[in-house]
């Protein structure tokens, strides 16, 4: 599968209920736990509430939804792919397009749990700058900051 298959895009709410169901199995899938909140809570928020904050944007591939990346200027608020679609280069492409757009700094919490997105995050020079576990999945998560060079 090449990249050029994959197109970003600004969300689009006639994806929602594809774009939920990606994310909540890639997170699933990472963190070993259901989700918390109902398909309906989630696409509520995906629709109303994320992007009060963050610009949304979606991975699409022949109209079909392999991942989302909300961002702005200062944080990374979710970055989340297929499984199916992981480690071809997307990621970082998607990580590459909230770089450019930053002030210079990034931040994003990632859970402790998820050992697969720490190495990501790492190798594309986040580093750990905080632990904690406010979050309401309860697991310890962690900070990271990038900062251009």
């Amino acid at each position: 599968m090449t990249l050029k298959s994959y197109k970003i895009t600004p969300y689009d709410p006639k994806y929602a209920e594809q774009t939920v169901k990606m994310w909540r199995d890639s997170k699933e899938k990472a963190l070993g736990q259901k989700a918390i909140h109902g398909v309906e809570d989630h696409i509520y928020f995906l629709n109303h509430i994320l992007p009060v904050h963050f610009q949304v944007d979606i991975v699409l591939m022949d109209e079909l939804v392999v991942g989302i990346l909300a961002y702005n200027e200062r944080e990374i608020s979710q970055l989340y792919l297929h499984v199916d679609h992981q480690g071809v280069g997307i990621g970082q492409q998607l990580l590459h397009k909230a770089k450019a757009q930053s002030s210079g700094k990034l931040t994003l919490y990632t859970f402790e749990v998820n050992k697969k997105a720490q190495r990501f995050y790492e190798k594309h020079g986040f580093t750990v700058i905080g632990r904690g576990h406010e979050n309401e999945e309860n697991l310890a998560d962690l900070l990271y900051e990038w900062i251009a060079p």
